[in-house]
């Protein structure tokens, strides 16, 4: 494995500071080292974390694709191409933001790409600003589906603490029905619905029906139709 520029490593999460965030990182993936090399000078210039490999196969290899950022990558390259990441990622659940950079892209190739979720398709030779704002834009889409994804975890670690009775009230409270109707559908009186209601209220953390309804809406599809049943 060659990897042209060394990877800072980040301390765990556990020995950090809570409030201090993991520096992402752009991952250049070409096999001409003279584009490896301009592009991780352009990426430091914005100080931003470079580190670069020059095959698919180099960067599977190594630990950096969970890590927080974005991709840039070749298309055409000796072995696995660029498109066949981007569907390995996707076929393994990791969305990372990528943006491809070639100098033989064509429509279909453009468009098999940008349907399957990249940030842009960008032609060699490329404006520094053009690049560096799609790279940009990709750690940007990066930071906010990590936000996301630890909203629904806590959502779902939460949801675990609720009685089968509390998550069967959430759900009807979730579709908008009223308290009298759950109460006569579950053959419990209003009251008993309303303390239920604050007491799963209380446990996901939520200071209005509002709160409540959005954090039952991050739950996954399959949880929400299961009434929050199976985990």
């Amino acid at each position: 494995m060659r990897i042209d520029q060394p990877l800072r490593r980040t301390a765990p999460l556990s020995r950090q500071h809570k409030n201090e965030a993991i520096e992402p990182i752009v991952i250049i993936v070409d096999d001409d080292a003279a584009v490896r090399e301009a592009l991780s000078e352009l990426i430091l210039s914005a100080g931003l974390q470079p580190v670069s490999f020059a095959s698919t196969h180099e960067v599977l290899d190594a630990d950096v694709l969970d890590s927080p950022g974005c991709l840039i990558l070749d298309v055409r390259m000796p072995g696995a191409s660029g498109l066949h990441l981007q569907h390995h990622l996707l076929e393994s659940g990791n969305a990372k933001p990528i943006i491809f950079l070639t100098g033989h892209g064509d429509i279909p190739m453009t468009v098999q790409a940008m349907k399957a979720g990249a940030v842009d398709f960008l032609t060699k030779p490329v404006r520094d600003q053009t690049l560096l704002d799609a790279v940009i834009a990709g750690i940007a889409l990066d930071a906010a589906r990590r936000a996301n994804a630890l909203v629904v975890k806590r959502n779902i670690e939460r949801l675990v603490t609720l009685t089968q009775r509390e998550r069967e009230i959430l759900r009807e409270v979730a579709r908008g029905r009223l308290n009298k109707q759950i109460a006569f559908d579950l053959g419990i009186s209003a009251v008993t619905v309303k303390l239920h209601r604050a007491n799963a209220m209380r446990k996901m953390g939520a200071g209005s029906i509002g709160e409540l309804i959005r954090a039952w809406e991050t739950l996954p599809a399959a949880m929400r139709e299961a009434g929050g049943a199976t985990f």
